[in-house]
Order: structure tokens, then sequence, then C-alpha cells
């Protein structure tokens, strides 16, 4: 009796092995489909002109659209930041990605740049899969609820694609990200909604209209720094501390990035803080920009800046120009750090000041 229930033990313990293994391999097909699918994108998008990853414009069919680029090199060697606007965003003609990424470290400049190629990509093949798992119910207030879960889906999508990306960091052998990492700040614009997930310091402002027609900034993300009370609290709950290294007590300068694995276990997470906002006709423009802006030009210094540019296609080299010579007098004998910044406009015309 007992060795025909251990056989009976047995044969259920191959019989559930095995129903993992094909769920598995189903998952692992999946995935793999998915990535194909995401890259073909890609390539789609690269023969049509579609990707921007260095200085320069993209104007959208039908002037919906326009963003402005540029990125300067500071002081310190190598410029580790770099950008990408990726028009029609997975063919979707209602969609934008922008992204600025801000490398530090030794190999900071390659994780960033290796960050800016992944994470689009992936994002759409989670995006996928997480509406196919997700469907709407028809029972729901279809315009309240689709837009409700259409920002789930982006949030948990772009959870598991930093996780993800973090993880293949680590594993990359010809990429050194134990001391390097980089920040990622980046937004997918889709219809009315605008969708913005955070990793770090770098900074979105939106330059809205008020009743008497002046131009405000809304900060839209927050500076993930170690001093702020909730990223103080994990660094300390997991030893680690702000600031340089004292004894055997790593300091994290940062509190959210992509790689630094060396403080990984000390507080420095990936997980991206993901936000929305609804357009509206006020809404005029968002920058995103590194830390090396916001750290001598304030919020509504810079809708002022971009705002006042004649030309709309200047207006990011103008905000980083700007910046770069604010440094030279708020922050001297300070090494000038890089600068980048991406400006993305929501209408055909320019935004006025009274």
């Amino acid at each position: 009796m007992r060795q025909h229930f251990s056989s009976l033990l047995n044969g259920l313990a191959k019989s559930v092995s095995l129903s993992l293994s094909v769920r598995r391999e189903k998952r692992d097909s999946e995935e793999e489909a998915g990535r194909e699918a995401a890259e073909a994108l890609v390539r789609e998008a690269k023969k049509r002109n579609m990707i921007l990853r260095s200085c320069g414009n993209v104007d959208a069919e039908g002037c919906k659209i326009f963003a402005s680029v540029h990125t300067k090199r500071g002081e310190k060697g190598v410029n580790q930041d770099c950008c990408l606007v990726w028009e029609e965003f997975g063919c979707q003609e209602d969609m934008i990605f922008c992204g600025v990424f801000d490398g530090h470290g030794p190999w900071g400049h390659y994780v960033a740049k290796k960050v800016r190629e992944s994470l689009p990509s992936s994002l759409l093949c989670n995006w996928q899969e997480t509406l196919t798992l997700t469907p709407l119910d028809s029972d729901f207030d279809l315009e309240q609820d689709k837009k409700v879960h259409q920002c789930d889906a982006w949030r948990q999508s772009y959870i598991k694609t930093c996780s993800v990306i973090d993880k293949e960091l680590e594993k990359n052998r010809s990429l050194d990200s134990y001391h390097s990492g980089t920040t990622a700040l980046t937004v997918v614009k889709q219809g009315d909604v605008v969708v913005i997930a955070n990793v770090g310091d770098s900074r979105a402002v939106l330059a809205t209209t008020m009743d008497d027609g002046n131009l405000v900034p809304v900060q839209l993300t927050v500076d993930f720094k170690p001093s702020l009370p909730q990223e103080a609290e994990r660094i300390t709950q997991c030893k680690g501390r702000y600031g340089y290294q004292t004894g055997e007590t790593p300091g994290l300068a940062m509190s959210r990035a992509f790689g630094d694995y060396c403080v990984k276990d000390f507080g420095l997470i990936s997980v991206p803080e993901v936000t929305q906002r609804h357009v509206t006709n006020r809404d005029q423009f968002i920058v995103l920009a590194t830390d090396g802006v916001w750290d001598v030009i304030s919020n509504q210094e810079a809708v002022e800046i971009v705002s006042s540019t004649p030309e709309r296609g200047k207006s990011a080299k103008r905000l980083v120009e700007c910046a770069a010579r604010a440094w030279k007098h708020k922050r001297r004998g300070v090494a000038v750090d890089d600068c980048s910044a991406i400006c993305l406009f929501f209408h055909c015309s320019s935004p006025l000041i009274h």
C-alpha cells in the first residue's frame, strides 16, 4: 500500500513537473514571439526614420506633435547623457515615446545607451502582453474605465520592463555595470493621456496656461534623491547611507537607478514611479531634462526659456545652453555637468505669455 501510494505521488510529481514545463515553454515561446515583434517594430521605425537619438527635431504629420532634443557635454569627460524620441511609437499614430538617460560611473555612458536601446522595445512587448492578459470588461463605463485600464496597463508594463532590464544588465558580460549605472525618465503620450515613468533624479515639468494667459510650471515627477524621507528610510533599513562611503557603510549619491550593483543591496532600486496626466487645451508642452539642467534652472525659468524661444525647433538647445551658462556663475569652481533636454509640444502654435 505504501509502495502504491509512493508511486502515485511520484506520478503526480512528474505530471505537475511536466505541466509546469509545458507552461514555461509556452510562456517562453510567447515572450520570444513578443520580443521578435517588438524588434520588428524597431526595425520598421528605423527604416521610416521615426526614431531620433541625437540633437534635432521630430515634427509629426499634421503638426499635432513637435519635439525638440538637445544634449551638451559638460566638463567631466565624455557625455554620459543620451536621449530618444520615437514618433508613432509601436506604429501607433497617436503615440510618441520620449526619454532622457543620465549615466554615471566609469561605464555610465555605455549603460545609459544600453538602457535607451532596450527600454522602448521591451516596454512595447510587455504593454501588448498586459493588454492581452487583462481585457477590458464590456460591462464597464467605456470611456472612464478605458483610461483607468490604459494607465494600469502602462504601470504594470513599466514595472516589469524596468525589472527585466536591470536583471539583463547584471548578466551582460560585455558591460561593466557593477560600479556604473544610469537614471531614466521616459514619457509615453497616447492620445490625450501622458504616462510618465521616472527612475532617478531627472525631472519632467509641464507648462500649462492659467486663466490670465500666463504659463506656469507643474512638476510631474519627484527628484529621487537619497535625502528624501521615503527614500532615506528604505536606504537606512538596508544599512546604506546618503553620501560617500564611510568604513563598511556604502554611501549612495542617488536612490534609484539601473545598474550600480555594488550598492543594490543597500537600498538602491530600479523601480519606476509611474504617473499619468490627461492633457487639456491649456497644457502646452512638457520639458524632460537631466539633473544637470535642474541643478541651475528653476521650473519657472525653464518654462519661460522654452516658451520665449522664437523657433520651437531650437527650444531644447536654448534651454541647455542657458543651463550651461548658469553653471558658470551659480556653481563657480564646480565642473559643469552634462545637460540634456527634450521639449515635447502638444499643439501647432506656440504658447503665448501675457
